[in-house]
């Protein structure tokens, strides 16, 4: 459960300050499972859920929407893969890694991120906390009948740590990756659909990615390119009309990868 590679652009983007009086009305609602806060959104009749693994920065509004998206789709752009029921639980509260750490200038904030990774943030840490939360939302949610799990950054190394052999999911996917190891990918077990951005090490994810392919056919890899560390979530950037088309489309692909494995 190493923590090789962690992406620069972590580290060094700072997020996308929402400009221009941007304001999002939710749609979903906070529960509390097993004493944790969890954002949960989409249909009551929805037989498909969905565990989400936020990046470092918790629950800022670009993760928000986005769950919204994954659990009710876009009206504007619809794209057939119906409704899911969305769970994204609040692991840091009101203490999510600082913004003002990034990016880390001095020692002292280079310090909070290190100790941020490897405190609150470490795998082996959180991993253990998923099953006990996977089977309290399945218990308050019995029509759920199959289930996924989607990581962004930090999210997608917890997402192959828990689709190994006997997981529940029964598909993954992630966007922008970071701490990957190629270790982690050789036991992964399901189909997992990938997005990695213009600031991760292209051989390194190929390397990444290669062990998904092994383990199953139907894993799908696309490089968004043109966009940076963390256009699905905390550093989307929603006044750059390209930058929110390729954060919708990512969107899609996850949500038409989830529809076709579940």
């Amino acid at each position: 459960m190493g923590f090789t590679v962690q992406s620069k652009a972590c580290c060094t983007r700072p997020p996308i300050v929402l400009r221009g009086g941007y304001t999002y009305e939710e749609k979903g609602k906070y529960e509390d499972f097993n004493g944790m806060k969890t954002y949960v959104t989409g249909s009551d009749q929805a037989t498909r859920g969905v565990f989400l693994a936020y990046d470092v920065f918790g629950l800022y509004v670009q993760a928000i929407k986005g769950a919204d998206i994954l659990a009710w789709d876009y009206p504007e752009l619809p794209d057939g893969a119906g409704e899911f029921k969305v769970f994204m639980p609040d692991f840091w509260g009101d203490h999510p890694q600082d913004l003002a750490n990034f990016p880390p200038k001095t020692p002292k904030q280079m310090k909070a991120v290190v100790d941020f990774m490897t405190g609150p943030a470490n795998p082996e840490k959180t991993v253990p906390m998923i099953r006990p939360l996977f089977d309290a939302f399945q218990k308050a949610n019995p029509q759920i009948k199959t289930w996924s799990i989607l990581g962004f950054c930090w999210g997608v190394k917890i997402a192959a740590l828990v689709t190994t052999q006997g997981t529940k999911f029964s598909a993954a996917a992630g966007a922008h990756p970071s701490l990957m190891d190629v270790e982690d990918t050789k036991h992964v077990t399901v189909p997992f659909c990938v997005l990695p951005s213009q600031d991760e090490d292209p051989e390194y994810v190929e390397a990444w990615f290669a062990n998904l392919k092994k383990a199953s056919p139907q894993s799908y890899l696309e490089t968004f390119g043109d966009q940076v560390h963390g256009w699905m979530t905390s550093r989307a950037d929603f006044n750059n009309l390209h930058a929110y088309e390729e954060y919708l489309r990512g969107y899609r692909i996850v949500r038409t990868f989830f529809a076709a494995h579940m």
